[in-house]
């Protein structure tokens, strides 16, 4: 089975993490509107699934026995966006593009205009029961894909989350990943300030999956999960990764006005700077 990206090692999926973090942080910029916060918080496990782990080609985008990956919170798809063009679904020009008319890059992911992207999300808690069908059409078609889906903490807070996650163990669908990105801030304010949703772990256990905890921006760790829960033989599996919002960007983390604004030109380049140096990027370094 095609799969070009299992070779990638911690330290490339860690510069490829890095790029994807440049990548957002532009296109957030030239937009002038988006969600930084959550995507930064995401880009090392996009790394590492579409650098890594997942079973995926790009020049065959609808290949039928290519893993499924959806964003459920889709607002954070800049980040996913930037790793898409880095796959090589989609072209480098495209980078400066988000949010504009008739773009590839619409401000929540479309299936119909995006190549790579399997299901179109935002409207939060969709996502994740999309995911769940999807898994279940695996078996009736009889292929062994695997879905992944990213939720986030605040996205817990609606119901149709607790009916998919009662519903995925009951019908066996142990080709399913659920990869909770666990940064704490919601569009608002912190999550413990609007709806608290502890205790997680036991919920989901409660639930009947196979709960595994990881610190989401440790990259060992991130792929170490991921690559455990393709094997996965009785249940569902869900990786809690506890992240940052707005990693890698001093004045962004753990701060909710970072939500949902965009940096002006000073706050974007020293957002770049952090980034380049924490990793060991040169400024114009593209590869």
């Amino acid at each position: 089975m095609p799969n070009p990206s299992a070779a990638a090692s911690i330290p490339e999926l860690e510069l490829a993490a890095a790029r994807i973090r440049c990548d957002l942080i532009r296109m957030i910029h030239a937009a002038k509107m988006g969600h930084p916060g959550g995507s930064l918080s995401a880009a090392d496990l996009l790394a590492a699934l579409y650098f890594r782990v997942m079973r995926i080609d790009p020049a065959r985008p609808v290949w039928p026995e290519r893993d499924r990956f959806i964003l459920s919170k889709g607002h954070a798809c800049p980040a996913w966006y930037a790793a898409l063009i880095r796959r090589g679904y989609m072209g480098a020009e495209c980078v400066g593009t988000l949010r504009c008319l008739d773009s590839l890059l619409q401000g929540h992911p479309d299936m119909v205009k995006t190549p790579g992207v399997d299901m179109t999300a935002g409207s939060l808690g969709h996502g994740f029961s999309a995911g769940l069908g999807m898994a279940l059409a695996a078996r009736v078609r009889q292929l062994d894909y695997r879905v992944w889906v990213i939720i986030g903490d605040g996205e817990m807070q609606e119901g149709s989350i607790w009916e998919a996650a009662m519903a995925a163990p009951n019908l066996g669908l142990r080709n399913l990943t659920v990869i909770l990105d666990r940064n704490r801030i919601q569009n608002d304010d912190f999550v413990d300030n609007i709806m608290p949703v502890d205790p997680v772990a036991d919920k989901w256990r409660a639930f009947g999956w196979h709960v595994m905890e990881i610190d989401g921006h440790a990259m060992d760790q991130v792929v170490q999960a991921l690559e455990a829960s393709r094997v996965a033989e009785a249940q569902p599996v869900i990786i809690i990764a506890n992240t940052i919002k707005g990693k890698g960007v001093s004045f962004m983390e753990n701060n909710p006005f970072w939500h949902g604004n965009a940096p002006d030109a000073a706050q974007t380049a020293q957002a770049l700077q952090e980034i380049r140096a924490a990793a060991g990027l040169e400024a114009d370094d593209a590869s």
